[in-house]
C-alpha cells in the first residue's frame, strides 16, 4: 500500500461507515450506539486509482485517566502516529460541537496532516454544519455521505497528494537480467510456507483473548481490561514468527445465545462466527478456573462443524493449584464431548506473563500441517483392504455392502470419498468406526476428518 489514512473524530460521526465504504466491504460493525468501535483496525482500500491502507479508530473522548474511554483514546493516538494523513470527520447535520473544537485544536498541533471531512452532508440539513466547520481552522471541508457514497470523488482529489509511487525496481532489474520469474504451479509445500496462516482467537468473554494477542505480538495492539465484552470488532494483525507469516484475529467473547440481547453484541458474535469460517486454525482460549464449561464445548463443536483445525489454550494457568487434576478434567471433558475429534492439542499458558506462547505456536503449526495432510490413494486402499479383512461391514437384509475403494478428494480439512455399491445401506455406526480407524491409522489428531459416501465405478479397476 502506498500510504495510510486514519479516520478520527468524536463518537458516532460515521467513521466505521466510511471505513466500510473505502474498504469495499462491511468489515467494521456499524450501529447508532456511540462507542461501538473500541480498537483501531486497518484494511486495504482502493478508490479512484489510489491504493492505500485505511484505519478505523475509536471515537475521541476528552478523558486522560485509566477508564475504558481513555484507553480507547490512547489506541486512537497510536493509530494516528502510524498514518500519513488523517481524515477528521464531523457530523454536518449535528453541527460543530465543543468536542469537535477541542480535538481539532489538538490535531492542528500534531505532526500528521489533517483533511477535514463533513459527513452526513447529503441534502439541505447538512449545509449549516458544513459552513460552520470552517471555524475549526483545518481548511476547506469535504462534504460527503459515507452511507450513500456521495462526495467520494472530492475525497480522492484531497488524498491524491499523499500517494506515493510504488517501487518496482527489483522486479524490473530481474527481468532486465533475464532472471525467470515464477510462473505456473509451484510445489505445494513452498506455496504453503508463503501464505499467512490465519489464526482465530475465540472463547467466552474475559478469558484473555486480547491479552494473548498483545503478548504474542509484543505490543498493546488491542484494548484489555477487567471489563467483560471489551472486544467488539474482529481485529486482524499481520505478524511473523520464525519465518512464518500469520494473520492473528482477535474476536468478541461469545456468550450463550440466550444471554445475547443487545444488538451490538449480536453483531459482534456474528462477526466472530464469520472469522471462524475463514480461519485456518482456531485457538479456543479457556479460563483455567472454569475449564471447558458448556459454552466452551459449544464453541469447540462449532469450530469442528466448520471444518477448522482446533487448538485449546488453557489460560491463567499460573493461578491453578492442583494442575494434575485440572489436566485430567480437560482430558475427560474432551473425551466425553468431542470424541469425534480425538487428539486436540491442549497447551497451558499465561497470556498475561507470556508463558508457553512458543509451545502454543508450535502446536498451531503442527495442527495446521495435519489439516493440510494429503494421503496417497494407494496407502488408503491398502488400509481399507485391511479393515475389510478384519472387520467387514455388517449384513443388511442378508446382504453385505460392498466397499470398492477410497481416495482423498480434498484437504483443509482432510476429506475422503468412500465408494460403495449402496451408500444408504452402510450403517452409521460403521461409518463412525471407519473415520476413527482412519484417524488413528494415519495419525490425524486435532482436525476434523470427513468421509463421504459415494456410489460409482472404480476408475482404477480394469474395464
Amino acid at each position: 500500500m502506498s500510504f495510510t489514512v486514519a479516520l478520527v473524530g468524536r463518537p458516532n460521526v460515521g467513521k466505521s461507515t466510511l471505513f466500510n465504504r473505502l474498504a469495499g466491504k462491511k468489515l467494521a460493525l456499524v450501529d447508532d450506539t456511540p462507542g461501538v468501535t473500541r480498537d483501531w483496525r486497518s484494511a486495504p482500500a482502493r478508490m479512484g486509482g489510489l491504493s492505500f491502507t485505511v484505519i478505523d479508530t475509536a471515537g475521541l473522548e476528552d478523558v486522560t485517566d485509566d477508564s475504558l474511554e481513555a484507553r480507547m483514546r490512547r489506541q486512537t493516538e497510536r493509530a494516528l502516529e502510524r498514518a500519513d494523513v488523517a481524515l477528521f470527520i464531523i457530523d454536518a447535520r449535528a453541527g460543530i460541537t465543543p468536542l469537535d473544537r477541542h480535538f481539532a485544536a489538538l490535531l492542528r498541533k500534531g505532526k500528521t496532516p489533517v483533511i477535514l471531512v463533513a459527513n452526513k452532508a447529503e441534502g439541505k440539513a447538512g449545509a449549516p454544519g458544513l459552513y460552520e466547520s470552517f471555524e475549526l481552522g483545518l481548511g476547506e471541508p469535504i462534504p460527503l455521505s459515507a452511507e450513500h457514497g456521495e462526495g467520494m470523488a472530492d475525497l480522492v482529489q484531497a488524498l491524491m497528494p499523499y500517494a506515493k509511487e510504488e517501487e518496482k525496481a527489483e522486479e524490473a532489474a530481474a527481468v532486465a537480467e533475464g532472471e525467470e520469474l515464477p510462473i505456473g504451479d509451484q510445489p505445494e509445500p513452498e506455496e504453503e510456507k508463503t501464505r499467512p496462516i490465519q489464526i482465530a482467537i475465540v472463547g467466552r468473554p474475559n478469558v484473555g483473548k486480547s491479552t494473548l494477542l498483545n503478548s504474542l505480538i509484543g505490543e498493546e495492539r488491542v484494548l484489555t481490561g477487567p471489563e467483560a465484552g471489551m472486544t467488539r470488532d474482529a481485529i486482524t494483525v499481520d505478524w511473523e514468527w520464525r519465518g512464518r507469516k500469520f494473520k492473528l484475529v482477535d474476536t468478541a467473547g461469545m456468550r450463550k445465545r440466550a444471554r445475547v440481547e443487545a444488538k451490538v453484541e449480536k453483531l459482534a458474535v456474528a462477526d466472530a462466527l464469520r472469522v471462524i469460517r475463514l480461519a485456518n486454525v482456531v485457538v479456543l482460549v479457556v479460563d483455567a478456573s472454569q475449564i471447558l464449561d458448556k459454552q466452551d464445548l459449544t464453541i469447540a463443536r462449532m469450530v469442528v462443524e466448520e471444518g477448522r483445525a482446533l487448538v485449546l489454550a488453557v489460560n491463567k494457568w499460573d493461578a491453578v493449584e492442583d494442575r494434575a487434576m485440572a489436566l485430567r478434567q480437560v482430558e475427560d471433558k474432551l473425551q466425553a464431548a468431542l470424541a469425534q475429534i480425538k487428539g486436540v492439542e491442549v497447551v497451558t499458558i499465561s497470556a498475561l506473563h507470556g508463558k508457553k506462547l512458543d509451545t502454543l505456536l508450535d502446536s498451531v503449526l503442527a495442527t495446521y500441517a495435519q489439516w493440510n495432510r494429503r494421503i496417497p490413494t494407494a496407502q488408503l486402499n491398502r488400509w481399507i483392504g485391511g479393515v475389510l479383512e478384519h472387520h467387514p461391514p455388517p449384513l443388511v437384509e442378508g446382504r453385505r455392502v460392498k466397499i470398492r475403494y477410497v481416495t482423498q478428494v480434498k484437504t483443509r480439512p482432510p476429506t475422503f470419498a468412500l465408494f460403495v455399491n449402496k451408500p444408504l445401506d452402510l450403517p452409521e455406526s460403521y461409518h463412525r468406526y471407519l473415520i476413527s480407524h482412519l484417524r488413528d491409522t494415519f495419525e490425524l489428531p486435532g482436525v476434523p476428518v470427513r468421509l463421504l459416501l459415494r456410489k460409482g465405478k472404480n476408475p482404477y479397476a480394469d474395464d
